[in-house]
């Protein structure tokens, strides 16, 4: 385990499958509940992938024999025409009838392939999606916290400016201070002003966009406030190995089924070219009873099979086969392409927690010292031993050194979230995993879960 100032990197460490609960904060909690039940981009998912799921046991059904049955019922009078004294009657006749496509070369076992694994992309699509709404919610919790922060920072800044401008205004009434250093503190003071109606835009802003993925209108959004202080950051943060990556991470499981997908359609197309073969079964009756519609001496009965090879089609299916053999080269460039961009966020991740407590510590004595140099140049000016010019100076100091650590500590935060999503979210471990309803494996080799039962 590697120490990364206050957290700890533990290496192999499973990932929860509800990971912001780590952070300590009820709030957020129940925030993302809603969110999950609400959220329409997440129902959308669910709604895809229950069709994908439905397209791929239709494509399944299609291996079996169909067996169907008809009956008419008519009703005539023919005596006339006979010359007989039968009078009027119905006829009734039915059919019960079976056909099956011959899967000779694997032609629908391979679309039933492709089919299981396109559901199989869909559901880690879709954990992709609970992977990205989870993630964007709890970084905007912090972005408002942190922008909280801020906005409370500026404010105890501009409170400090003011009573300094007072200091001046006094000593420049009494000949002491130049009207200069007054104008100059006043631009001051507006310029710290100025900086009030962005970030409380940027708050109004991420409360908006906290509503929108809670599923709810910006206007009946009634959430309550996030500050810093109410978030914990993780005492341990998950490093898992790079073998295990390839099963965790949605998009890869995601790409790496859609690989399987092409892969089997290139075999469909391949059969496409090949002979095909039905086979057809008919049990037909007819009588004027009905009570005597299944009796034997009614029933007749016929078998056929049927054979057809495409001839000629102008290379229709020789480059159908090959538009299926690039997609296949092309799903195995896009999973290569995954898997390495997917090492490198985990790279980028572990680069910013190692940094962070460093920024973190830093930036603090950073406000520390800037905080003392200011309070020193203030007492000095206003016993008429300093100048105005080193409280200045010292007051631009100490205002970005704040922001800049309020910034620092939220970054910190910003990286735990990034690190749990780019190692896989512990999809795996909810029991309401959406993977499962595909039938696929766990990162451990089982399959996925069952919902837990309330």
């Amino acid at each position: 385990m590697a120490p990364v100032g206050g957290a700890r990197l533990v290496y192999g460490a499973d990932i929860p499958g509800r990971w912001w609960e780590l952070f300590r904060n009820r709030p957020l909690n129940d925030l993302i509940k809603v969110a999950i039940a609400n959220n329409p981009d997440l129902e959308a998912a669910r709604a895809a992938l229950r069709k994908a799921n439905e397209a791929a046991a239709s494509d399944q059904a299609s291996l079996f024999p169909t067996v169907s049955a008809s009956g008419t019922a008519t009703r005539a009078d023919n005596t006339g025409a006979l010359a007989t004294n039968v009078g009027p009657y119905t006829l009734y006749t039915g059919q019960i009838g079976a056909s099956w496509d011959v899967d000779l070369w694997g032609a629908k076992r391979r679309t039933a392939e492709a089919s299981r694994a396109a559901a199989e992309a869909q559901a880690f699509t879709a954990e992709a999606t609970y992977l990205t709404l989870t993630t964007d919610l709890t970084n905007a919790v912090i972005t408002e916290a942190s922008t909280r922060a801020q906005i409370a920072a500026t404010e105890d800044i501009i409170k400090a400016l003011e009573e300094l401008l007072g200091v001046l205004d006094t000593k420049a009434n009494v000949g002491s201070a130049s009207r200069a250093s007054v104008l100059q503190q006043r631009a001051t003071l507006a310029q710290a002003r100025a900086t009030l109606p962005g970030l409380k835009k940027t708050l109004a802003q991420t409360r908006n966009r906290i509503a929108a993925y809670a599923g709810e209108f910006p206007s009946s959004y009634r959430g309550g406030a996030f500050t810093l202080g109410s978030l914990t950051l993780p005492h341990k943060l998950p490093l898992t190995l790079p073998a295990e990556l390839i099963r965790q991470r949605p998009d890869i499981r995601a790409a790496e089924a859609q690989l399987h997908q092409a892969s089997a359609l290139v075999g469909v197309a391949i059969a496409a070219r090949l002979p095909s073969l039905s086979l057809s079964a008919a049990l037909p009756t007819s009588t004027t009873d009905i009570a005597k519609l299944l009796n034997s001496s009614a029933t007749g009965w016929s078998l056929a099979a049927s054979a057809s090879q495409t001839l000629f089609d102008a290379g229709k299916l020789q480059h159908q086969q090959k538009q299926y053999e690039a997609a296949l080269d092309q799903a195995l460039a896009n999973y290569r392409s995954v898997v390495i961009a997917a090492y490198r966020d985990v790279a980028n991740a572990l680069r910013a927690i190692q940094h962070d407590a460093e920024a973190v510590a830093a930036y603090r004595a950073a406000e520390d010292a800037a905080r003392e140099s200011l309070e020193l140049s203030r007492t000095q000016f206003k016993a008429g031993t300093g100048s105005y010019t080193d409280v200045l100076n010292a007051q631009q100091t100490y205002q970005n050194a704040r922001i800049s650590s309020v910034q620092a500590q939220a970054q910190r935060y910003t990286d735990a979230v990034t690190l749990f999503s780019v190692l896989g979210g512990g999809w795996w471990n909810r029991p309401d995993n959406l993977a499962r309803l595909a039938n696929v494996t766990t990162p451990e080799g089982g399959a996925a879960s069952a919902p837990a039962t309330p």
